[in-house]
Order: structure tokens, then C-alpha cells, then sequence
């Protein structure tokens, strides 16, 4: 399914014409300029807090959740060289991509936060403050409820507590130095501003323009409420299950019904506002990206053992060096790849260039060339890739997981049927090219059916690979420090900072000291296990 990109912004010019006669007009009421001087010398194109349309500020405030401005400076450190590799969807030998290898690089980990709180925490509380009590702008409030409780959501499960309810309210209430919120106030602000939200949309109500997702569907942002209401419940399982089962039960009967209801932004290129995924950003001009970051051993051995379709995103020979052993500058749209399923070979984590053996990739048994590793298929590093945000894959995923502990909702084993197969077919979102019949996807949930007695191992594994599919490596950490599923087998490389175990959260920014010192020291000493890498965040105590 694809979306077309509508944005409904307009650049307004005053021609000299115009400016003829506003000068003509001017002069012929000079006498009486006095009794008008108030209308005459208002800018009639300038915006106040009367005029202004807030829904101008919904598309950025979408694009910016997609990545950051700045050379994808989030998306780089936070989802690809630390997320992704440490949940072993991808992997690489470059010894920056500090993830790959449990180590601790500050202005890494520090760079999600930085962004945003600067790019989306910002203009979202604009938004949110902007049009309260504002019945112009009734659906455009709740859905800025709605998309503000999952800025807050990734923002929290990164770091822990972290300012909240102050955030983002220098301009309205002059707060320069917000505190710091735990993260279980947090959650139950956010669940309960999503249900609330959800429910107070209508389509009877104003029509939302600038939606990069929906373009304004009330029906479907509906569904996204819901869904994402039962992707937080579920998040707090193991600390509070009470109210994980009540909000899950809400949510029961009105998360996404199909792949159509898939939330993602599609990016352009060449319209007057253009964007880009920020992954393929990474990619293709990010440096060595292009030619050294695959996807994992781990990630590859499990497609290939269970026969699963999902192999079709992985390509071999994707961006080969040249004869001199020099590495292509950027990705050639005609490079020669190999699609078939038997050719991929994941790449193991660990490794790095380092010309040890052991350590050097070259020594692996696995290797024969870097250009024989799997990469991610052309279409999932495109410019104008979809970003997706949450999917109906994730969501009978998460539906089975609550039929299996409580009993609620339907068939474990329906819901798990459904997710699968959604996890399947999806794919041609990405291009035609990624088309998997579903067929394919009925013989292979037949080879791999759904069994009671594993039924938590077997919906996470399939969440993990879900998620590494949609490059949403943030949100496969949490469910895997939530769940414990799918069993990695940890790096222990040389001088890691974690003693050779997995990461738990992100330490907080070492600027916080000097720009909110009161507030993040307290913060950092409340962190269980310490402000580390191997710290723990509420929702995943030990």
C-alpha cells in the first residue's frame, strides 16, 4: 500500500502588483489612515495567536520522530550503531559502531535525548498547549496527546526517568529546568492521556490537515491509539500487570485490523519539502555504512532455519568492493545482488578489523569476503523508503502474548496466526520487489505452528524479527529487556563497558550536569544497578 505525501503548506509572494495597488490604496485613504491606523498597519499574511493554524506544525512535528534533521544524528548512534547491533538484527566490524561491542561512547548514547527534546518534545507540547480548549482544534488536540505519549514512550524506555510533565514548557510556564519524572508516573500519565485521547476523537469534529500518516482519518488514527495503548500496557508486565491487563483489555477490539491500518510517513525527494528515511540516510552516505554494516549471523540463521519468506530482505553482493579493494562512495541503484535465500550469510556480531584472530573478521570460519555478507535489501535503504511507527504485525503479536497470559481477547494461537502472516505480507510496503504472497505465509506458519507450552518465546521471536524487518531496532530492545526472548548470546569483546552482558538503558547525558545539575544528579542516583549501561530502567528490574 502506498500513501501519497500531501502537504498542505503554501508559500505565499506578494507580486508587484499587488504591492501597486496596496500602495495606491494606502494613499487614497491617508486622510483617514488615524480612525484605521490599528487595521491598516496590521500585516495581513503575518501570524498571531488569532490567526495562526497549528495544523502547520503537525507535519514536522511527525518528520521529526522519523529522525533528526541533522544528518540523522539520532537515528545513527541511537537505532542503528547502538540498538541494532546489540540486539544482533545488524552487525559490523567498524570500531565506532560502539553497540556492536557493549562499549560506552557518551556522545552516542547521549545523542537521542539531545534531538528529542530539541526536535520533537518541543513542537509537540506546542502543539499540545496551543490548541487546548480550543474547539477549532478539537481532533488536532487528541492527536497531539496521542503522538506526544509516544514521544515520551521511546524517550523514557531509552533512559529512565526523565523530565516529563515540565518538559517542553519553557515558553508557557517559564520552566528552564524541568524535573525529572519516574518513569511509573510517566507510564500511567501516558496510558492514560492515549485512552483518553482515542476516545475523544471525532470525526464529526475539525478535519486535521498536514497528517503524514493518515491524512487525517479520524477512523484509523482511532485504531492507532489503540494499538499503541496495548504496546505501553504490555511494556510493564513484569512490574505491573494489573494495569497492564486493564489498559490491554481496552484496547481489545479496536487495535488495526490489516496491514492497511499500518502506521508509516513515505519520504520525497523531490517535492518543495523534501525528506528522507533517515536510515537510508545512514547508509548511503554515512561513510563505510554502505559497504560494512549487515545484517547479523543471529538474524539470518533464524530466517534460514525455519524457511521463513522474511530471507527476501536480505540481498549478498550488495555494494562489492573494487578490484584495488576500494569501497564504493555511495550505493549504484544497478549494483548486482543475490536475492536467493540459500546465498545469504549473516555476519557476526563482535567482530571488528583489528587483524587478530579471534576478533578480526577475517579469521571467522564464516568468512570468504565482506561483499559475501547479507545486507538489507535496495528498498529498505531507498531515500524515499517508508518510516514505519507501528504496524498490525506488532499488535496480534502483542494480543496473542495478552490471550496467553490472561485469557483475554481471543485465541492465542489466532492472534499469532495473524501477526505472522501480517509480518509476511507487510513487506510489500516497502516495494513491489519485497512482495510475499500469502501463500507463502500459510506454508510457512503450517511448518511452524504456534504451540501453548512456548507461546511467549515464540510471539517474542517473532516480535524481534518483526521489528528488525521495519528497522525499528528501539523498539525491539525494549520488548527483548521486557520479555528475555529471543536467547542472545552476548559479546564479550575486549574492554567492553557491561562485563560482557547486553545493555539495559542508556546513562543520561553528561550535559545534563551543567544545564539541569539538582535535577539529574537526583536522577542518577535513584538509577537501579547505576547510571550505566547496565543499569535498569523501571519496567525491567532484575
Amino acid at each position: 500500500m502506498m500513501k501519497n505525501l500531501k502537504m498542505n503548506l503554501s508559500n505565499k509572494k506578494i507580486t508587484t502588483k499587488a504591492a501597486l495597488l496596496a500602495s495606491a490604496v494606502a494613499l487614497t485613504l491617508s486622510s483617514s489612515c488615524t480612525k484605521s491606523f490599528n487595521e491598516l498597519n496590521t500585516n495581513p499574511i503575518s501570524y498571531t495567536g488569532e490567526n495562526f493554524d497549528p495544523n502547520f506544525v503537525l507535519s514536522t512535528a511527525q518528520l521529526a520522530y522519523t529522525g533528526s534533521n541533522d544528518f540523522a544524528y539520532d537515528t545513527w548512534r541511537a537505532n542503528l550503531i547502538y540498538a541494532s547491533t546489540m540486539m544482533q538484527g545488524l552487525s559490523t566490524v567498524m570500531s565506532y559502531w560502539a553497540g556492536d561491542k557493549y562499549q560506552l561512547t557518551p556522545g552516542y548514547t547521549s545523542a537521542y535525548w539531545e534531538r528529542a527534546y530539541d526536535e520533537q518534545v518541543k513542537r509537540v507540547v506546542d502543539l499540545v498547549e496551543f490548541t487546548r480548549d480550543k474547539p477549532q482544534y478539537q481532533n488536532l488536540h487528541h492527536l497531539s496527546r496521542i503522538w506526544k505519549a509516544m514521544v515520551f514512550q521511546r524517550i523514557t524506555d531509552l533512559y529512565g526517568d526523565i523530565p516529563y510533565s515540565e518538559a517542553g514548557l519553557g515558553y508557557y510556564q517559564s520552566i528552564l529546568y524541568p524535573k525529572y519524572d519516574s518513569q511509573q508516573s510517566i507510564y500511567m500519565d501516558i496510558l492514560k492521556e492515549v485512552d483518553e485521547a482515542t476516545a475523544a476523537l471525532d470525526a464529526s469534529q475539525d478535519a486535521i490537515s498536514g497528517d503524514m500518516v493518515y491524512q487525517g482519518d479520524i477512523a484509523k488514527w482511532k485504531r492507532f491509539g489503540a494499538t499503541l495503548m496495548l504496546r505501553m500496557a504490555m511494556r510493564l508486565t513484569k512490574v505491573d500487570e494489573a494495569t497492564a491487563r486493564s489498559y490491554a483489555e481496552k484496547a481489545i477490539g479496536n487495535t488495526f485490523s490489516s496491514n492497511n491500518d499500518n502506521a508509516f510517513i513515505l519520504h520525497d525527494e523531490s517535492g518543495g519539502r523534501v525528506t528522507q528515511n533517515r536510515a537510508a540516510q545512514v547508509f548511503l552516505d554515512g561513510g563505510q555504512e554502505h559497504y560494512y554494516v549487515k545484517w547479523s549471523k543471529t538474524f539470518i540463521d533464524v530466517l534460514q532455519e525455519t524457511a521463513d519468506p522474511r530471507i527476501a530482505v536480505a540481498v549478498t553482493n550488495l555494494y562489492p568492493a573494487t578490484s584495488s579493494g576500494s569501497i564504493p562512495s555511495s550505493a549504484s541503484p544497478n549494483a548486482a545482488y543475490i536475492t536467493a535465500a540459500a546465498s545469504q550469510k549473516g555476519m557476526p556480531n563482535g567482530k571488528d578489523l583489528s587483524g587478530i584472530a579471534g576478533r578480526d573478521i577475517s579469521t571467522d570460519p564464516s568468512y570468504s569476503s565482506i561483499a559475501d555478507y547479507s545486507a538489507p535489501h535496495p528498498l529498505m535503504i531507498s531515500r524515499v523508503a517508508p518510516t514505519f511507527l507501528l504496524t498490525y504485525a506488532e499488535g496480534e503479536l502483542l494480543l496473542a502474548e495478552a490471550a496467553l497470559r490472561w485469557g483475554i481477547g481471543g485465541s492465542a494461537a489466532e492472534h499469532y496466526a495473524n501477526g505472522v502472516r501480517g509480518s509476511i505480507t507487510y513487506l510489500s510496503q516497502w516495494g513491489s520487489a519485497l512482495t510475499v504472497s500469502d501463500a507463502a505465509a500459510a506454508s510457512y506458519l503450517t511448518a511452524n505452528p504456534f504451540v501453548q507450552a512456548s507461546g511467549l518465546e515464540q510471539i517474542s521471536q517473532q516480535y524481534w524479527i518483526h521489528n528488525c524487518t521495519t528497522f525499528n531496532f528501539y523498539e525491539v530492545w525494549s520488548n527483548w529487556r521486557r520479555t528475555g526472548y529471543p536467547e542472545l548470546t552476548a559479546i564479550n569483546y575486549v574492554n567492553n563497558a557491561t562485563q560482557g552482558t547486553i545493555p539495559r538503558r542508556f546513562p543520561y547525558p553528561t550535559a545534563e550536569e551543567s544545564t539541569n545539575p539538582e535535577a539529574y544528579r537526583a536522577a542518577s542516583a535513584s538509577v537501579t544497578g547505576g547510571d550505566l549501561l547496565t543499569g535498569r530502567v523501571w519496567w525491567d528490574p532484575q
